[in-house]
């Protein structure tokens, strides 16, 4: 296929937190968003920092989660690494969250080389719930944050709070992004709220990863037929 068909999903490898829970991936930011896209007759490849398995947090697997779902999260089992990924293949980048991004993201410079590429190529950037803690580190070529400026969101400090987790995450998510220079948007907590500003697509939590899905499946199909 052409780098046009073909979606980037960059997912966590996972972190044991202080208390001994584990921090992985939320199993429906990554299979509402992949069964979306695949609906829509996108390739989806799967990596993440190290390759491997991405965890999925057991406190994800609702009685919501449909069996749907858990066969997509089948494709969590191995992933590919960063390591091995060429922007050139893609049209757009697709982060879902889950806690484990928050420790394996912001640091990681495989995943900053591909967000500047994807950033300076003016490729699709999209990230829901803890996702954009990708964006931390990921910066343009001149050195300035890909989120300076930028009119977006993420999961809220006051929904990390309302989890209880704040305490064991290395920073508040919301607090960093502003502290970097984005616009930050927050709606009520648990609300379905996506931004868009350009090419840079954000949704608050896992209530907002089928809007945020449905949208950046638009954007690409409006540019693919420009």
């Amino acid at each position: 296929m052409t780098g046009n068909s073909k979606i980037l999903m960059v997912v966590t490898n996972g972190h044991t937190m202080e208390n001994g829970e584990l921090a992985g991936i939320w199993l429906t930011e990554f299979s509402e968003a992949y069964l979306e896209f695949k609906k829509e007759g996108y390739e989806v490849v799967v990596a993440s920092p190290k390759g491997g398995t991405s965890p999925v947090d057991p406190n994800s697997l609702t009685d919501d989660v449909t069996d749907e779902d858990k066969e997509a999260g089948k494709l969590l089992e191995n992933t590919k690494s960063l390591a091995d990924i060429s922007s050139q293949e893609f049209a757009g980048m697709f982060v879902p969250g889950g806690h484990g991004t928050m420790f394996d993201f912001p640091d990681d410079t495989r995943l900053h080389r591909l967000l500047t590429e994807f950033a300076e190529d003016d490729k699709l950037i999209a990230a829901v719930c803890h996702g954009p803690a990708a964006l931390v580190g990921g910066k343009l070529k001149n050195g300035e944050p890909i989120v300076k400026g930028k009119r977006i969101t993420a999961f809220t400090d006051s929904e990390e709070k309302d989890t209880t987790l704040d305490k064991y995450m290395p920073f508040l998510l919301e607090t960093k992004l502003r502290e970097l220079g984005a616009e930050f948007i927050a709606k009520d907590n648990w609300s379905d709220h996506i931004e868009v500003d350009g090419k840079l697509l954000t949704g608050q939590n896992p209530q907002s990863t089928i809007s945020l899905a449905k949208e950046f499946v638009r954007t690409l199909n409006a540019s693919k037929y420009a």
